[in-house]
């Protein structure tokens, strides 16, 4: 398929066709109901075969015992006090879902890292509890067999949009699905079918944002208060250039595009990149002579040569802020910042945020019209939207995306009991008759096994038809 014209026609363009994302959307009600939602598709270029440099040892960062409170260490700018904002509660890291638990709510996945079992454990939760049907069987003898997760909505559920927490944003998902740019990467089973997903993740998150722009604007100057003034225009699956050679030649595009105007009153750009449940392990890009070429032209790194930006774990970030920073020399904008958005508690993209940002050139060295990297959690971006006072929706993300406490629970009461799940006291170290065998908790697997092949195959086909982008 051919780049879209319409992406390099005029200097300052930078979007869809259509002006205003709310416009023929009802206004953003309070009544939450089911959640879940994508972006338009996964930024990776084509899926070729890898030949980038062996990943980065992640292990060596995320096994290390990190100390956190147990209230979430969000801090809003000072600025905007977050006095009136709720304080959610979190656990100080994801707890070790029992085996049993998994396969009794149809999570259970041998491949997955700990954080992603939680994760998928914790949407099994939410899907049961909003009455959404899945395609695992109601035994989830299938899913054991990897047919199907309890995290995969069923046929119905998806065309009914039931992976979005209101109707709008179901709506919204829809519009962006059918307009999206030429070439836009859409996987629509994974965007209406799959609640584990960062795409629904994306609409979810920023689906209100892009329906209230004055919302919009109260969430990005509690994020960035130095960056932005007010928020004109939210984009989803954004490439200032598909396959231009003046930018990378491929398809890498972003989650989010934000058009703004800073304090200064100069149009700008927030580039965004969102992950879930992912393991930062790929799939990568094919290497291309462009990107080595890019990576000097660009003069954001300490070394535009480090194999460590070419590793599995950071490629996509890369190719993303170069990209970023390509849109600001072509004219695509005056100036942007790169946001990369991850759960607190996932710690493999937690220490690539980390590894990324340490190739990078120090502040204090860097060009004066470099793109920043502004690495934020998901749990930030949440309480933001609290405090600008859309509360029903930050308490509905929360739910859904970051109250693992649901999982601890779940598993407590599978090891203890119903009557000691939710008990303070202390364990007293008796000698118990018929004390039964604790369940066997997921262990990590052998190597050989982790990067095998278990994804399920997902029943919940749209109707619609496909729209998934192949490159030629």
């Amino acid at each position: 398929m051919g780049r879209s014209t319409e992406c390099v026609s005029h200097p300052h363009y930078i979007g869809p066709r259509f002006m205003h994302l709310s416009h023929g959307l009802p206004a953003y009600s309070s009544c939450l109901g089911p959640l879940n939602i994508a972006p338009c598709a996964r930024k990776s270029v084509d899926h070729a075969v890898n030949i980038a440099p062996p990943s980065l040892n992640l292990l060596h960062f995320i096994n290390a015992d990190i100390q956190m409170p147990n209230d979430s260490t969000t801090r809003l700018p000072a600025d905007h006090p977050s006095s009136s904002a709720p304080t959610f509660k979190q656990l100080s890291r994801t707890p070790l879902v029992p085996e049993a638990v998994l396969k009794r709510h149809g999570a259970y996945c041998t491949i997955d890292t700990r954080f992603r079992a939680c994760a998928r454990t914790l949407q099994c939760i939410w899907l049961k509890a909003q009455g959404i049907t899945t395609a695992a069987s109601d035994d989830h003898s299938a899913a054991s067999a990897h047919s199907s997760f309890g995290s995969t909505l069923s046929a119905d559920a998806a065309n009914a949009g039931k992976n979005f927490l209101h109707p709008d944003i179901h709506r919204l998902a829809l519009q962006e699905w059918l307009l999206c740019e030429d070439d836009a990467a859409i996987d629509e089973e994974r965007l209406f079918g799959n609640a584990l997903s960062s795409m629904p993740l994306v609409f979810n998150l920023f689906g209100p944002l892009a329906l209230d722009r004055e919302l919009a604007t109260a969430v990005f100057r509690r994020l960035l208060p130095n960056f932005v003034h007010s928020v004109e225009r939210i984009i989803f699956e954004h490439s200032p250039g598909r396959r231009d050679d003046r930018f990378l030649a491929d398809r890498t595009a972003f989650d989010l595009a934000v058009r703004v105007i800073t304090p200064d009153g100069e149009q700008a750009t927030v580039f965004i990149e969102t992950k879930y449940s992912e393991s930062m392990e790929g799939p990568a890009a094919r290497m291309r002579d462009r990107y080595n070429e890019a990576s000097k032209q660009v003069r954001l790194y300490r070394d535009a040569d480090s194999a460590s930006l070419r590793s599995v774990a950071l490629e996509q970030l890369w190719r993303e802020h170069m990209l970023a920073q390509l849109a600001v020399e072509n004219g695509v904008t005056p100036r942007a910042i790169f946001m990369a958005i991850g759960p607190r508690l996932n710690r493999r993209v937690q220490a690539a945020f980390r590894l990324y940002e340490a190739e990078l050139i120090d502040a204090d060295r860097r060009e004066p019209d470099r793109v920043a990297f502004a690495p934020l959690t998901l749990e930030a971006v949440v309480e933001a939207i609290a405090a600008a006072g859309a509360l029903e929706p930050a308490h509905a993300l929360w739910g859904r995306y970051c109250d693992f406490d649901q999982v601890y629970r779940l598993s407590i009461q599978e090891l203890a009991g119903a009557e000691n799940a939710s008990s303070s006291v202390q364990p007293q170290y008796t000698r118990a008759t018929n004390r039964r065998a604790l369940p066997p908790a997921r262990r990590s697997l052998r190597q050989s096994n982790r990067h095998g092949t278990s994804r399920a195959s997902s029943p919940a086909k749209r109707t619609l038809g496909t729209a998934k982008q192949v490159e030629a």
